[in-house]
Formats: C-alpha cells, structure tokens, sequence
C-alpha cells in the first residue's frame, strides 16, 4: 500500500483540492483539504490566461504563490492526519492551466513543481498533459481512466460527468475502450456572470439561475459554435468559452436581465452536456456527477429532466464525494507514472497509443 497526494485547481479558480489516498489494489480517499483561492491571486491567474504584458516574468511570480498556497495546505493535511511527509511517497500536482491550445500543441500549467518538492519534502509528479500531446493527442481530459478505474467495476457500466470550470464526461462500457470528451462550459460562465453582476464566487445551488428566464435566442446563438457540432476526441477552456465571448453575444441581447443570462448559461451547460452524451452513446442507465457542478440543485434538475432515461446522481452514491475525484485522480496518476503505467486513453486524447504521464521532481 502507498500513500499519495492529489492536487488540484482547475478552471473554474474558486479553490485548490488537495486529497490523500491509499493505493492497493484500489483507490482509497483517506483525508482532504480545500483551500479557497485568494482574489488577488484568483485575479493574477485569470490575467495569464489571455495574451498581456511581461507575461513570462508574472507567470513565474504567480507560480511561486500558488505553490507556496499548495505547500501549506499539504503541511495542514499531513498535520491534521499525523502523517510525516516520509510517508507519502509522492504528491501529483495538476497545476494551474494558464494556456490549453492542442490544435497548436501546446497546454500550459503553471505550478512549479521543483519548488513544491522542496517546500514539501516530497517527491512531486507533475506536467501530466505535455506527454499526451507530444503523442499528437488533446493532453486532455486525463480523468477518464481513473473513472475507468474506480467506477467499472462493478455492475452495469455509468457515464461520469465532471462538472468543473468546464464539463467532461466519460464512457464506461464493459468490454470497449472508454471513451470520453469535453462537452463544453460547466461552471466558468456562470460564476464569471455572477462574480461581475453581484461580486459572489458561484451561483449558491444554482438558485440566481433558478430565478430568471432561459432565453432561447440566445442559448441557440450560443450553441451554434462548432466545438459543439465536432464529436470526441476534443477539450475546451477559455481560449474559447470566455466572458468576452459571452459579451459578443450579449450585444445581440442589450435588454436582458442579468438573472436571465444566468438562466440561459445553466441551460447551456445543461444542453450542451445532454446532447453531447445522447449522441455519442444514446442509452445510460446512470450518469454519475462530480465536481463543483454536483451541488447545483438547479443544473441537476435540468439534467434529469434532459435525460430521463439515465438515473443522475452524484458520485457520492457510490462513496466516492463528489469534490475529491479530481484531486484523487492525479494523486493515482503520480502512482501510475512512477509504476512505469500509462495514465492517458487514446480512445480519449487521440493520442497515438498509451503513454505513461509526468515529470518526476525529487524532493
């Protein structure tokens, strides 16, 4: 048995996840820590994420924050699980995507790992997706086989859904290789709307959206884009799901009240992820939710009612809590790198055939 660390910050900036995990013969989540993103800091990676001055210089600066952020929360889980550090054999850090650009060849993470090496004691595993695009694939989503992992065993296979800044799902079927896709936005237009209109993170439960009217002009309008007409493999973020593409598509809609957008992005992410999976694999008799989006009442709702025949439910009903699995993911990942396994799906990314994920920082 080994003893890993996850961490993660995705795409929607609200926090970073950081997971403990036993190995065996399974993933085990043993303890979590989840540390809220400061907003100067929040605000310094969004200004990454489109093309701005002496880049490269506040790239290097914003890293070294965001790890020493990472480093004291991984010092607060070992603390508060009275485990010392020589006991995990290794952290595998996501990073932070500043920049997620296939189609050129590139995906850029910030997250300096030989800093959260030295800052933590440990060996760090990092720079997952370089390796899948170096072999002509997305570099992205990664999470599908540790959904393959954890969730195929037993009983008829599910679809997972992770709702984050952006959606992604995965295909689990007995017997075929996964298959999985990003589907388009999930929670990074909703809460860059809310945060501008009320200056809140997220939209509580979905309940703002809850309160106003889906625009169907504009949910067509915005849904004409042809990352939604393309099928797997493919991934998105911001180069293209943007608030400023939002504001192009709000001057066709000066009159709107704001709760209304709010109500057209949910059913946005809701559509674009309802028809992504009736088309790809018609009959799912579970879906299984994670991620941030597990905890709007609202976005749930509109997916069980776009998807009658699939039962919607979060992961947690399978024990598995539904704002871990990300983090949990890359802690395994650092385990397959350092097993000599391969941590992508070419049926997913498009790369050219397996290969094992990672850079190996020592500590």
């Amino acid at each position: 048995m080994y003893r890993y660390i996850g961490v993660m910050s995705g795409t929607s900036l609200d926090g970073i996840d950081i997971a403990l995990i036993e190995q065996s013969a399974t993933c085990a989540l043993k303890a979590s820590v989840y540390l809220p993103m400061p907003e100067i800091l929040r605000t310094e990676i969004l200004s990454l994420c489109s093309p701005g001055h002496d880049e490269l210089a506040r790239s290097a600066l914003v890293e070294n924050k965001w790890v020493a952020l990472v480093a004291s929360g991984i010092a607060e889980l070992l603390d508060k699980e009275k485990i010392p550090a020589e006991e995990i054999r290794a952290i595998g850090s996501h990073g932070q995507t500043v920049r997620h650009d296939p189609l050129r060849g590139f995906s850029i993470q910030i997250g300096n790992p030989a800093l959260l090496a030295e800052l933590s004691g440990i060996k760090v595993v990092s720079d997952f997706r370089r390796r899948d695009i170096a072999a002509g694939g997305q570099g992205a989503p990664l999470v599908p086989a540790f959904h393959e992992a954890l969730f195929s065993q037993n009983g008829p296979s599910p679809a997972v859904l992770n709702i984050g800044g952006f959606s992604n799902i995965s295909l689990l079927d007995a017997g075929q290789p996964t298959r999985g896709f990003d589907c388009g936005p999930g929670n990074a237009l909703m809460d860059g709307w809310i945060q501008r209109c009320h200056g809140k993170a997220y939209d509580r439960n979905g309940d703002w959206a809850a309160s106003g009217a889906m625009n169907e002009q504009l949910l067509q309008a915005m849904l004409a884009n042809a990352f939604f007409k393309t099928s797997g493999p493919k991934s998105t973020g911001r180069e293209l799901f943007s608030m400023a593409w939002l504001d192009c598509h709000l001057e066709n809609h000066p009159r709107m009240r704001a709760e209304d957008v709010q109500a057209t992005l949910l059913e946005l992410t809701a559509r674009s992820i309802s028809q992504a999976l009736l088309s790809a694999r018609p009959l799912t008799g579970e879906l299984l939710v994670c991620g941030g989006g597990a905890h709007n009442g609202a976005l749930m709702a509109r997916l069980s009612a776009l998807l009658p025949d699939s039962r919607v439910t979060s992961t947690a009903s399978r024990g598995i809590p539904p704002d871990w699995v990300e983090a949990m993911a890359f802690a395994w990942l650092a385990h397959c790198c350092l097993e000599g396994t391969p941590g992508n799906l070419p049926s997913v990314t498009g790369a050219r055939g397996p290969r094992v994920l990672g850079a190996i920082y020592p500590a």
